[in-house]
Parts: C-alpha cells; sequence; structure tokens
C-alpha cells in the first residue's frame, strides 16, 4: 500500500485510439484520458457518481437473474467502471490510487479467512459465519480508535434509500424511538406532506427553482415518513415500490402495445388516448 511518504499518482492517459487488451493498467489509462478529454467525465465527482453506482449493482442483479452471459459481461464491466472511475478521481486527489484499493482488499479477505489462511478449525458456516462478525467487531474497534466511533445506526445495512430508511427505522425503535402506534406515523406524514406543499403550491416556478434544495429536504421528509408506515403495517417499502413499478410498466405497456396495433406511436398519441387505455390495462388486470 501507498505510505504517506509516497505521493499518490493519477494513472497516465492512454494516447491515440487505444485497442481492448483485457489488462487492468490499460483500462486505468483508458480513464484517466477519459477524465481528461470528455467533458461529461471531467464534470464528475466521487458524489455525483454515487446513483451511478446503486444503478449498476441493480441491473448486475437482473442480468445474473436473466442469466445471459454477454449481458452479465457487460454489467460486470458497467460495475467495474464505477470503481475505476472513483480510484482515478480519487488518485487526481493525491488521496488513494486502485493499488491501494486492491492491497485493502486482499488485506480484509485475509484477515477474515483465518479457518482459511491460519490454523483456525471451523466446522460449518454458521461457525465461520460467527468468526466473520468478531472479526468485524475487532475491525470496528481499529475504527474507533482512529476517531471514528461506532455509534448505534452505523450498522444499518446497505441498499437503497428505502430500504435503509426502514432498516434505520427498525434499529431506532428497538431503541424505544418510535410511534406507538400506525396512527402516530400517519399523523408525522400527514404533517410532512403539509410542509412539502407549502414549500411548493402557489408558488413562482421562480421562487421553487430557487429553494429546490429546501424542497427537496421536505420531499425526502414525506418518502421517509411513508416508509414508516409500511414499517408499523410490517410490510416492506421496497418491494412495495416495487410492485408499483412494475404495474407501471405492465400497464404502459399495454398502452403501448395497443397503439402499436393501431399503426400508432406513444408520440402520436395524447394523454387523453392513453389515459383511457390505462384504464382497460387496469380493467383486464381484475379478470
Amino acid at each position: 500500500m501507498n505510505s504517506l511518504e509516497n505521493k499518490i499518482t493519477a494513472p497516465t492517459p492512454v494516447s491515440g485510439t487505444p485497442e481492448a487488451s483485457g489488462e487492468l493498467a490499460d483500462l486505468l489509462s483508458l480513464m484517466a484520458r477519459l477524465r481528461a478529454d470528455c467533458p461529461w467525465d471531467k464534470k464528475q465527482s466521487n458524489h455525483s457518481l454515487i446513483p451511478y453506482a446503486i444503478e449498476e449493482a441493480y441491473e448486475l442483479g437482473e442480468a445474473v437473474q436473466g442469466d445471459d452471459d454477454e449481458d452479465i459481461k457487460g454489467e460486470l464491466g458497467d460495475v467495474l467502471l464505477q470503481v475505476v472511475f472513483h480510484c482515478q478521481m480519487y488518485a487526481e486527489q493525491e488521496r488513494f490510487d486502485m493499488s491501494d484499493v486492491i492491497t485493502t482488499l486482499q488485506e480484509k479477505l485475509i484477515r477474515r479467512h483465518p479457518h482459511v489462511f491460519e490454523a483456525e478449525t471451523l466446522k460449518d458456516e454458521a461457525a465461520v459465519k460467527e468468526r466473520w462478525d468478531e472479526i468485524k467487531g475487532e475491525e470496528q474497534q481499529v475504527r474507533a480508535a482512529r476517531g471514528k466511533p461506532q455509534r448505534r445506526l452505523d450498522n444499518t445495512k446497505a441498499g437503497s434509500a428505502l430500504m435503509q430508511a426502514q432498516d434505520v427505522q427498525k434499529q431506532a425503535s428497538k431503541l424505544g424511538f418510535d410511534w406507538e402506534g400506525v396512527s402516530g406515523a400517519f399523523d408525522k406524514l400527514n404533517e410532512e406532506i403539509a410542509e412539502l406543499k407549502a414549500e411548493i403550491l402557489d408558488k413562482p416556478k421562480v421562487e421553487i427553482q430557487d429553494n429546490i434544495a429546501d424542497i427537496e429536504k421536505e420531499l425526502g421528509d414525506c418518502m421517509f415518513a411513508l416508509v414508516n408506515v409500511a414499517r408499523k403495517l410490517n410490510l416492506d417499502a421496497e418491494t412495495a415500490t416495487l410492485t408499483c413499478v412494475h404495474k407501471f410498466k405492465s400497464r404502459f405497456g399495454y398502452i403501448e402495445d395497443q397503439l402499436a396495433a393501431a399503426g400508432k406511436r406513444l408520440e402520436d398519441s395524447d394523454i387523453n388516448e392513453m389515459d383511457a387505455l390505462w384504464e382497460t390495462a387496469k380493467q383486464h388486470e381484475r379478470t
């Protein structure tokens, strides 16, 4: 791993038109070239890439479910792109590079598998999991020693915003920070919706745009409160939302198919025609 005495330098951009070689070093040089010459890539930051990293992880999951080799290779490449992109920018900031990331991963894998690389013997998968958690606990102590204390909600599961919201609420509830029933969650939801409306309704567009950061916070409060309602009903907010997404796609697909059968495109239709077909699609769901 690079020591503090060794200055971090970003990879040298590839010159000319490169060929696909399958080598990590060439990929790093290609990314450096994109950061140097592509307007979109130059504009990005580590924070701006967060949504893309999440999106690519989900798309990889879908590709694995579909079990198509070409799709899987493509999506694995997209996930790798996110790693390479972040490493390039952190190297530009002289913080760390790809070698540091790989070394850190190698150290973690070796440290967390003493039953493979040392004399420890673990009899089954449950024992491996228990030992893994013990080692993670030791790692947290090391992290706390360097000024990163472990707080009670730090173990919130990684995932989508909905998944994290529901888990953090669940953890807080275990510590007594919760409404007694669903009515309290509904009251909070209504309160947050009212605050969002106050920021938007009857306001000129220019004022809305000027206050867009505050509006985003209010919208987030509404989403968080709605997730709380789902949790109090023992429903999974992620599953409920995905069900709605699939339902919407199915109904919209019906609209597209019906228009195509009539020799029309979506762009040639209007909201009234599409809304009528939407209602028809809903009727088909009930039969």
